[in-house]
């Protein structure tokens, strides 16, 4: 079972501002997938998240997004957000580990990692709305 999402968010004034003094940006992708059970609790059948560390070199002028120790270079911002916010054709669950006839939940979301943010600006995220950026939980369901 592959997914599949677009997400379309603009940063922030404030983000682009610490963006571009040096301040690395962490964005999170989210999915996770369960088989929801009559009378039962939902049995959770994967879950993983993706994250981006973004930053800006003010000597080349170009934002690199790095996942692990894998990076890739940009030179605008819109083109770093359409890559952070695309996801093609990712694994998520095997079909032959899925029940025939069952129904499934799958939720999708991306966010701003505050958590990874410097601890000062940490602060910033809790008291000022301009530092948080987070999507919705995107819920589908589907049967196999």
């Amino acid at each position: 079972v592959l997914l599949s999402a677009e997400f379309a968010f603009a940063l922030t004034p404030a983000l682009e501002e610490a963006l571009e003094k040096g301040i690395p940006l962490y964005f999170t992708i989210e999915f996770e997938l369960v088989r929801t059970r009559f009378m039962w609790f939902p049995q959770k059948v994967a879950e993983w998240s993706i994250s981006y560390r973004v930053s800006y070199n003010s000597l080349t002028r170009q934002y690199r997004v790095s996942s692990g120790p894998l990076g890739q270079t940009f030179e605008s911002l819109d083109d770093v957000q359409r890559f952070i916010g695309h996801i093609a054709s990712r694994p998520v669950a095997r079909a032959d580990e899925l029940v025939k006839g069952a129904r499934y939940e799958a939720s999708v979301r991306e966010k701003l990692d505050v958590n990874q943010l410097p601890k000062p600006f940490q602060v910033n995220a809790l008291a000022s709305r301009d530092w948080q950026l987070a999507s919705d939980w995107h819920r589908f369901s589907f049967t196999p």
